[in-house]
């Protein structure tokens, strides 16, 4: 088979194209095709060598996959050959096939292609954990998502609206906001014009929101301090910007806030009834029509070097995905 091999830490450009044996298939597993691989940011970091978490090398990069059963151990009920999955496979999604314990196995809801099935899981799980079972998002509130135009931000904006929020999504690109204008948000603003706070709280009636997501860190976190409401709440989710910020803890104070970290996929691994919980909900919503992730490319993955400058460079909206045919 033929997969995206990093046999070094480095650049995206470290990365090769290989023709490598199938993976042997152990009690338990499945054997599936991939048709699709989602680019995420871990992804680029992985490669770096700079994410939490650190494969040996040699692997297979990207972990975030969608296809067909092709082949089940004797001991394997939950699946059969012919069905459509998702998967995730850490490392090894860049590749035309992986071996997972069949147990880890998702079936792909019915409206999704498996180009969308590619963009779906990490985005909105990730988004549907951080914003409820993290931030406490209720009904009526007024969230501010930040990187409203990535991935894990446009599928923020959508769980939000559908859960009844009042939403300001930001972003550094007049064209992509519009999409998540689109995609549900009251107000978009785009904070490379400068300081948003003033129009947050012109926006809020003068009291600032009750939540703040964040993937994006650095300024963008800093100024978000300074839009939140009383006993507000911010959810760092991430730092696309580069830079971790630090926090002031005057402000925490001052207005009682509460901040805290969310690592959606380590928390399913702490808690995996919560998390399946938290899945069911989100396949769902997916299976009623109600989730539409948003593909703003697609690849073929031998052109993965390529697709992760395209991240980058903040060139991509909602998601790239890799195809593998």
């Amino acid at each position: 088979m033929k997969a995206i091999v990093c046999r070094e830490l480095g650049a995206p450009s470290v990365l090769r194209l290989e023709e490598l044996p199938e993976p042997e298939m152990g009690p338990g597993q499945a054997r599936v095709k991939i048709n699709a691989a989602g680019l995420n940011f871990p992804d680029i970091l992985t490669v770096e060598g700079v994410y939490q978490h650190k494969p040996t090398l040699p692997f297979i990069a990207g972990f975030e996959t969608a296809g067909e059963v092709i082949e089940v151990a004797p001991d394997v009920s939950n699946v059969a050959p012919g069905d459509r999955v998702m998967m995730s496979v850490r490392p090894g999604g860049f590749a035309e096939q992986a071996v997972a314990d069949a147990s880890l196995l998702i079936p792909t809801p019915d409206p999704f292609d498996d180009v969308t099935a590619a963009a779906f899981r990490v985005t909105y799980f990730t988004a549907y954990h951080c914003l409820f079972q993290r931030g406490g998002l209720r009904q009526g509130e007024w969230v501010l998502i930040n990187g409203a135009t990535g991935g894990v931000g446009l599928a923020a904006v959508e769980l939000a609206k559908l859960h009844g929020a009042k939403i300001i999504g930001t972003g550094g690109d007049d064209g992509k906001l519009e999409v998540v204008r689109d995609y549900g948000a009251d107000h978009v603003i785009n904070y490379q014009k400068g300081e948003f706070r003033n129009e947050v709280k012109e926006i809020t009636g003068g009291k600032g929101v009750n939540l703040v997501y964040d993937p994006v860190g650095g300024d963008v976190f800093d100024q978000s301090l300074r839009c939140m409401a009383w006993h507000g709440r911010l959810v760092s989710l991430g730092f696309t910007s580069g830079r971790i910020p630090e926090l002031p803890l005057n402000y925490a104070l001052i207005k009682g806030l509460t901040i805290m970290g969310c690592r959606a996929g380590e928390a399913r691994r702490n808690d995996p009834d919560a998390g399946d919980r938290e899945l069911a909900e989100i396949l769902a919503l997916a299976n009623a029509g109600k989730l539409h992730p948003y593909v703003s490319h697609t690849l073929p993955f031998e052109r993965a070097v390529e697709g992760m400058h395209l991240l980058m460079d903040r060139k991509v909206i909602g998601k790239l995905v890799f195809t593998m045919n």
